[in-house]
């Protein structure tokens, strides 16, 4: 059986429904709660695996507090090439924010880096963040 890769627009939208959700600190039961769906759904909309229709995007945006366009900002043009299964070519210029943004892990991260005032602090943490990533990128090139 083939697998059904996701239209990259309709992944592209599951993605800030996602990041939207996380924003705003909601889990997926009670965005699924409040459009009358399982979590499992609102999982596959975020996916991209199942089509949002325009009423359903209408109410994700009316409960996530984002006008429907939101949704649309940075998505790829139609008729324009997919390079996320091009194996090692990078993401479009800002989507890997979008995908950091999106996690757990970025979303926390962003929190706790915006919350610290001293400027010379935060710039020795991004110095010290480049140092791991620079030093990790050494170590899996020696492998």
């Amino acid at each position: 059986m083939i697998k059904k890769i996701p239209n990259p627009i309709d992944k592209h939208v599951g993605g800030r429904v996602r990041m939207k959700r996380i924003l705003l600190g909601m889990s997926q039961e009670k965005l699924g709660e409040a459009l009358g769906l399982t979590f499992q759904q609102v999982q596959k909309y975020e996916k991209g695996a199942n089509r949002i229709g325009a009423s359903r995007l209408q109410e994700i945006a009316k409960i996530l507090q984002a006008p429907p366009s939101f949704f649309f900002e940075g998505a790829p043009q139609q008729g324009e090439p997919d390079v996320s299964h091009e194996g090692f070519a990078e993401a479009p210029a800002g989507q890997y924010v979008v995908d950091f943004i999106s996690s757990v892990e970025g979303l926390q991260l962003n929190r706790a880096f915006a919350s610290i005032k001293d400027p010379k602090v935060r710039k020795r943490i991004v110095d010290l963040v480049a140092a791991i990533a620079g030093a990790e990128g050494v170590e899996e090139s020696a492998n």
